[in-house]
Formats: C-alpha cells, structure tokens, sequence
C-alpha cells in the first residue's frame, strides 16, 4: 500500500471541491458592505443562539449547501465568505486569526446577530472558530470543530519544507490569493490559540473524519495523531467520528446537523 500522502490529498481535494463548491449559491446570500468592505454572507433570522460558520482553506460557505437547509426551521444562522473569497473584497490587514475573528464579530454585530454563539468551524475555520472561543469564551454557547485543523498541523512531519517536491509544487500552483495569505500565517494563529486557555464552561464536539485513518504514510501518521489529540486539548469534548474523508460536510452532512442539534439543545438549556 502506497497511499498519496495527506497534506497532498488536503491540497488537491480540498482546494478542487472548494472551487466547485463555490459555484453554488445558498439561499438568502446577499452582499453588505462591513467596515467599509463589502462581504458575501446569509444572515438567516431565527430563534436563540446563532449559528456561525467558518469555512476551511479556500472554502465557500456553499460548503455547508447540505447542513442548512437541514437545520430546524427556527435556526438562527450567519455564513460568509472571507475577505478574497468568492464575492467578499479582499482585506488589506494580515491574514491570520486574530484579524479574522476581530472581522467575523464585526459583521455579526452589523447584522444585529447577537451572543451567544453556537461556532461551527470545518478545517482551517476549526483552528479560527478555536481562537474565537478562547479568545471570547462569553459569547460562546458550544463549539463544534469539523475535522479542524490542529493549532501545530504545520510543525514537525507536517512543516511544508519537510514535504515531497511535488507536493509543495502543488501547494504554491493551488493554494494562491486570500487563501495563501492565510496559509502563510496558519503557524502564526495556531500559536495564537495555544496562548489562550481552553475556555472550561463551553461544551466542545469534534468531529474527526475517519478515512484517513486508513492511511499508513509518514505524514498520515503525524496528521491522525493530530486528528486524535485536537480533542484532548478541550478535556471534555466529546469527540465523534465520522466514516468520511476530510470534506464531512459535503459527504456527511447529517453528522453536521446532529451535532448542531444537540448544540442547541443543551445551550437552550443553560441558563
């Protein structure tokens, strides 16, 4: 067995589905101008807390085509495309997650989506939708991560000068533009999570896909014990997985939906 090593499938899967993805549109998308900028997003009207959703590397918010349309009635819901991403402007202030959660609290406030927030992030949005609960653990009802990414994915075995000619030739042809410029600086936020404390009162579910578990490379190796210890670092997190490869909201989006359901349910709950 000689699998393709994972940071290449990520690099090619991903970004191809993503293109295609946002090829789509999702109902209600309307484009509003947000600090001076205008944004691509749905800001769906319902009942208490707001669902928010973080696109991966590269992703359109028509990544979640499947789960919204699947939620309850009465859900509240806010989607977007980041700055450089589909119809969203492009953003002259660095690319990592600080400025990105700063940016996503602004264009929630401007739609009058109020806390607390259920958080929903798929990759690269996991590791900003962390930074966003650590950072403001008040507004944060529950955390659901979509096989996020890990605060360390581009340290050690996963660093890009430690992979193959080839697969860094495909990274620097596929990955260009907004995403790029969040690629460059994903150390740099992964860093920034790890700085804050795991917020204790805010209840976390990880969904991990469970194909790549399969895989025996080097780097599938380092990327499956990555896949094992995000959920390890929010100590009771219930951690699910998924019979998917890494674009579970796509090929399993009803496992989405549950987790949000119940998300709702004990946040509503709560006092």
């Amino acid at each position: 067995m000689n699998p393709m090593p994972t940071l290449h499938r990520a690099v090619v899967g991903l970004l191809t589905i993503a293109l295609l993805a946002g090829c789509a549109s999702v109902p209600g998308t309307q484009i509003s101008l947000v600090d001076e900028r205008l944004l691509e997003l749905v800001a769906h009207p319902g009942s208490a807390p707001v669902v928010v959703f973080e696109n991966g590397l590269g992703g359109h918010m028509a990544w979640w085509g499947k789960v919204l349309p699947a939620l309850p009635a009465d859900t509240a819901y806010f989607a977007y495309n980041r700055p450089g991403i589909g119809q969203s402007a492009a953003a002259s202030t660095p690319r990592d997650g600080q400025h990105i959660v700063a940016e996503l609290r602004r264009a929630l406030q401007h739609q009058g989506m109020q806390p607390p927030y259920v958080l929903v992030g798929h990759s690269l949005g996991g590791l900003y939708m962390q930074l966003f609960a650590r950072q403001h653990p008040q507004e944060v009802a529950a955390l659901v991560l979509v096989d996020s990414t890990h605060p360390r994915q581009l340290e050690g075995a996963g660093a890009m000068e430690n992979q193959s000619l080839l697969v860094r030739g495909m990274a620097k042809a596929l990955i260009t533009g907004a995403a790029k410029s969040e690629f460059d600086l994903l150390t740099q936020t992964g860093q920034q999570v790890l700085a804050l404390p795991t917020p204790p009162h805010v209840p976390v579910t990880v969904l991990s896909a469970a194909e790549p578990m399969k895989e025996t490379s080097d780097l599938a190796r380092f990327s499956n014990a990555l896949r094992q210890e995000i959920a390890l670092l929010y100590p009771h997190a219930q951690q699910v997985w998924v019979d998917s490869g890494h674009a579970i909201p796509l090929d399993k989006p009803e496992a989405v939906v549950a987790a949000i359901r119940s998300a709702l349910a004990h946040a509503r709950k709560r006092p």
